[in-house]
């Protein structure tokens, strides 16, 4: 637009002088000048031609001027200073990150072909039929020398086999360390050869908004790379897990990406990607990573034990409401109310009673049941920490060690139970108001098994006793003569089996 005003004006300062000058040389015409007589005028329409058309160049020229503007571009530096860029930290990182292939072979069950009969007249080979299923998903190498690579509970599962593949094209078979369904998360082991290990951060420090960069195998595509920031700490709510804490991120997951790793600026593992929020199936920008600091704890005790052995300090607690807060003198989600204590408990040897309400553990602010589930279930066996709660309107503190869960053989009690392990019910049955014994372990060709019982199931009566705990349990199976019926409920519904 400057530069038109600037043209506009000289043009105008030219054609006034040009007309000036016209209009002197035709009045000049009836006069000689110097000794000359005028031949010609200069006629003004030729004139007027002319300003016309420098008009319409100059308005021409701003037209296409502002018609294409300069298209803005990103430059490569500033100051001299390259521009951020991933690919360095991604060159790093992603040698650490794998693809995990697994095969699980399924017994196909057919009544018919299960029939003695029928398998005798159409001459049917005494064979179990089998179908292999196969899965894929993502991992993260966090230790290099022993092979140890940490992944997702639901990607090897059942696993019958389980494949590792590697950036560099390596395809290497693993084994299982052990793997906890309450978080979703499992180790297996690849021969430590020229393996990169992805350090673990502290996701202590971890803040909304901080950028995260997501890693893994989506739909079996190859190792992608994606971006986001962190949308949110603490996410809970996903069924199916006793232990939940997530990162909420918008960097895209999907299928395939579970157990892959989710980053920081620095190349440190913030979380192990797991789960997605999801309408239709397919990523829309809400997914959800374990965090590392979780990962941690029960990555060592995989790897020490095989298992994850928690404790717990005897202590039911329920969520605190608006109306129980006003009654406590608290402020709605602001701690926990102790509802109930197991007699015997560590709990109860610190003093703890009904009605306290637990405000802090180790220094941790407990504003849920899943806030105080993820405290107690975070610490090892044998380990203190110091509750703090609220009684009778003072704030006090007590140390609690945390003890083992008791359970009980089922060969302890019954020779016909060899195989099964029961323990007492978690906090999230006490919420949904079941009572009753889980069955917590279940040998495969064990006769519970034979009979249709699985692990998962909740004995709520045995004999047409009503059974609430590992002591009216015990009680009810030592003074049964003959056969056993076991009240089962499993997903709401409620079964009887019969053991002889």
């Amino acid at each position: 637009m400057l530069l038109y005003i600037v043209l506009r004006t000289i043009a105008s300062k030219k054609f006034t002088w040009r007309s000036d000058f016209a209009n002197t040389a035709i009045a000049a015409c009836s006069e000689p000048v110097n000794g000359y007589r005028c031949q010609k005028r200069i006629p003004l329409t030729v004139e007027l031609k002319v300003k016309m058309f420098l008009r319409r160049f100059f308005l021409i020229s701003t037209l296409v001027f502002f018609a294409n503007p300069v298209t803005a571009a990103l430059p490569v530096a500033v100051d001299g200073t390259p521009l951020p860029s991933l690919a360095p930290v991604l060159k790093e990182v992603t040698p650490s990150v794998v693809n995990v292939y697994t095969q699980t072979r399924v017994r196909v069950r057919s009544p018919l072909l299960e029939d003695p009969f029928f398998r005798r007249f159409f001459n049917v080979p005494d064979v179990p039929r089998e179908r292999v299923s196969q899965s894929l998903g993502s991992g993260v190498i966090v230790d290099a020398e022993n092979g140890y690579v940490l992944t997702n509970y639901h990607v090897i599962g059942r696993a019958d086999e389980i494949a590792v593949g590697l950036k560099d094209g390596r395809s290497l078979e693993a084994k299982l360390i052990g793997s906890d369904p309450d978080t979703d998360l499992a180790v297996i082991q690849i021969p430590a050869e020229d393996l990169i290990a992805l350090p673990l951060a502290d996701t202590d420090e971890l803040q909304v908004g901080d950028f995260v960069v997501a890693v893994g195998n989506p739909f079996g595509l190859g190792q992608t790379v994606t971006s986001g920031i962190v949308s949110a700490l603490g996410r809970t709510g996903l069924r199916g897990l006793e232990y939940q804490n997530f990162i909420q991120t918008d960097a895209s997951i999907n299928p395939g990406n579970s157990g892959g790793a989710l980053i920081n600026l620095r190349g440190e593992l913030v979380g192990i990607n797991s789960a997605i929020f999801t309408p239709s199936g397919g990523n829309v920008g809400i997914g959800f990573a374990i965090p590392a600091s979780m990962a941690r704890y029960v990555m060592d005790q995989l790897i020490q034990f095989g298992e994850v052995r928690r404790g717990t300090i005897g202590v039911f607690v329920q969520d605190m409401t608006a109306a129980l807060a006003g009654a406590f003198d608290v402020d709605a989600g602001q701690g926990v109310l102790v509802a109930e204590i197991a007699a015997g408990s560590a709990a109860e040897e610190a003093g703890l009673q009904p009605g306290d309400v637990i405000l802090r553990m180790d220094g941790r602010k407990i504003n849920s049941t899943q806030d105080f589930h993820n405290a107690e279930g975070g610490l090892a066996l044998g380990e203190s920490l110091e509750v703090e709660y609220l009684r009778d309107g003072k704030t006090r503190k007590t140390p609690v060690v945390i003890q083992s869960i008791p359970m009980l053989n089922g060969a302890d009690i019954d020779r016909r139970l060899e195989g099964a392990r029961f323990t007492e019910l978690t906090a999230r049955h006490k919420q949904q108001n079941i009572s009753g014994v889980l069955l917590d372990e279940l040998a495969p060709r064990s006769r519970l098994a034979r009979e249709g019982l699985a692990e998962g199931d909740i004995i709520v009566g045995v004999n047409r006793q009503r059974v609430r705990s590992l002591l009216d349990f015990s009680r009810a199976l030592e003074s049964t003569r003959g056969s056993i019926l076991l009240q089962i409920s499993r997903s709401g519904r409620t079964y009887v089996a019969r053991i002889d």
